[in-house]
């Protein structure tokens, strides 16, 4: 055969056949590999990071001082969006109807407990420096703007007609700052803040918290409620008091 005419029946052959191939390509290009790889990482990481937070937030994870580095990025969007927000408005939002349906005494003696930071004020500004729990620290931020879910119970509460105590792990000697934080962060006419003394430095949080609510029925208080967003906030002491769980698994580090 004319070897002019075997190429040409061959390069015929050839596009005769580029019909019936798949016109999905069956090898991927090293950008569309890298990109699936980080969409699987990202799919990996969601879910990981959720099942985390649930444990944290169930208190199942225990003792830990840092968020896992994976975790941090989807940390850092929960805080800040609007998912956050809402949490915040629905527990709120479920402490009032639960305060309404409260009976009063009407002598001064009904009470609510509030924690302080992460449940009253918001130390999100805090908290883009230090990687969202993923560096550690024991600072205070003294400049923390209220949270807003949590401003509307406060006022809600007085009016009605309870009494207010706010009960933080915060040492005694930032009392100052403490109360001007929340001066101007528009909280006001609170009974009592009370802060860590010299006594309560060794205690854990739980212990050190319980011991205080209790003082408090000793003198004379009923508690109806208690919002903080850390489990050591609510637990120990035994009462009808409500507890209510502010969302946020960044008070959860220990």
């Amino acid at each position: 055969m004319d070897w002019g005419l075997w190429l040409m029946l061959v390069v015929l052959s050839t596009m005769a056949l580029i019909p019936s191939i798949s016109s999905e390509s069956t090898i991927k290009l090293a950008s569309e590999r890298y990109i699936s790889g980080n969409r699987k990482a990202r799919v990996d990481d969601t879910l990981y990071c959720d099942s985390w937070r649930l444990a944290v937030e169930t208190n199942n994870a225990g003792k830990w001082e840092e968020i896992p580095e994976r975790c941090k990025e989807l940390v850092e969007e929960y805080m800040s969006g609007e998912r956050y927000v809402s949490d915040s408005e629905v527990v709120a939002n479920f402490s009032l109807e639960f305060a309404k349906e409260v009976e009063l005494g009407g002598k001064g003696r009904d009470a609510w407990v509030f924690d302080v930071d992460e449940t009253l004020l918001s130390n999100f500004v805090y908290y883009t420096i230090y990687g969202f729990g993923s560096k550690k620290s024991n600072e205070i931020s003294f400049e923390a703007p209220a949270l807003a879910a949590s401003l509307r119970l406060y006022k809600e509460l007085q009016k009605l007609g309870f009494t207010i105590f706010l009960l933080t792990g915060r040492p005694e000697n930032l009392r100052q700052e403490t109360e001007a934080n929340l001066l101007s962060a528009g909280y006001t006419n609170w009974n009592r803040l009370i802060l860590r003394g010299p006594m309560d430095e060794d205690k854990t949080a739980e212990t050190y918290k319980s011991e205080k609510r209790a003082e408090l029925v000793k003198e004379g208080y009923i508690l109806h409620g208690n919002s903080g967003d850390q489990w050591s906030d609510l637990l120990g002491q035994r009462n009808r008091m409500r507890r209510h769980h502010m969302r946020n698994i960044m008070g959860e580090l220990r």
